[in-house]
């Protein structure tokens, strides 16, 4: 159990933020064990024949399908949007003491091996080495989908910080996961280890995931800001396939209303979001959505109560 302490000054200083770096290691975590990512199987197929033709052992060694990796490869983003050429200089710029101390603790958790050791030897070096091919994999494999990647987690954060304002820290973390809970002054996340760590005025952030599927993770090492890393909602709606859209449903798809919330889908909203920010009835919209999912136009995901609404690729060219 991870344990996390509120003062007044730390609920003031918890924010939001989005991390490209941290998609990309984790999806490096779903190249070595994809039966742990059914969701990303379509990326999966598409980027495995990619890894392959890239220096990627350094950083396919560091990371091992479950448990511990390295801090320094995904350091907590220092603003909401950091781009991927700025968290990739960070990861650039580590300390070699840090390097060690990182690659010591994977050693201790039973993940050593011949691969690794090099990162103990020449830290520098071995690091400069795994980042140029992790620059080189991020353009060809994850960069071409960051749009629409970024798109579902910037509704996440959204919908995160409305809640926030309508209930406080408890609404915000009521849904959050099933493995996080609010205990009055404190969050609790069910993870591997104990830690039971004071956020001194720091706050905490929070960072949605698209490829962080199972459950939550956290840091909280110096010198790193405490962070949770979180699934993000929506993310099943990322490689929904297209169905086949026969004529007939694409003769229905016509008029006003519908193309208003086709426009409104570029990232995930439920039936009830939508019906407010159209200015239409909810069972209006659903209706219409009816018609634009067998269109094969919109892809739905059930999350809790309700369900989530996200164009597909064939919506997007045709929108486009």
């Amino acid at each position: 159990m991870v344990r996390f302490h509120f003062s007044l000054d730390d609920l003031a200083q918890t924010r939001f933020a989005i991390s490209p770096m941290w998609e990309l290691i984790t999806g490096l975590r779903a190249l070595r064990d994809p039966a742990r990512a059914a969701l990303h199987l379509p990326w999966v197929a598409q980027a495995l024949p990619i890894a392959r033709e890239l220096d990627l052992g350094g950083a396919l060694a560091l990371t091992p399908p479950e448990g511990y990796m390295p801090d320094f490869l995904t350091p907590p983003p220092s603003g909401p949007l950091a781009s991927f050429e700025d968290e990739l200089e960070l990861v650039r710029s580590t300390p070699e003491a840090q390097v060690v101390a990182d690659v010591e603790s994977l050693y201790r958790c039973g993940h050593g091996s011949d691969r690794i050791s090099v990162f103990l030897e020449r830290p520098k070096p071995e690091v400069e080495r795994m980042c140029e091919a992790l620059a080189q994999f991020w353009k060809l494999a994850l960069e071409p989908h960051w749009p629409r990647v970024r798109a579902v987690l910037e509704d996440d954060i959204r919908y995160r910080a409305r809640r926030l304002t309508e209930g406080g820290p408890a609404r915000l973390f009521s849904d959050l996961h099933p493995r996080v809970r609010w205990a009055g002054d404190r969050i609790e996340i069910s993870q591997d280890h104990e830690l039971d760590a004071e956020l001194g005025g720091r706050g905490l952030l929070l960072v949605p995931s698209a490829f962080q599927v199972t459950r939550p993770a956290s840091i909280s090492g110096p010198p790193w800001q405490p962070t949770m890393i979180y699934p993000s909602r929506g993310i099943g709606l990322l490689w929904e396939s297209e169905p086949a859209a026969g004529p007939e449903p694409l003769i229905r798809l016509v008029g006003g209303t519908r193309a208003r919330l086709l426009a409104a889908l570029a990232s995930p909203r439920s039936t009830t979001e939508l019906a407010s920010a159209l200015g239409l009835s909810a069972g209006g919209v659903s209706q219409h959505l009816s018609v634009l999912r067998d269109s094969g136009l919109v892809c739905g995901e059930r999350q809790g109560r309700s369900v989530l609404y996200l164009r597909t690729h064939l919506g997007e060219r045709l929108l486009g």
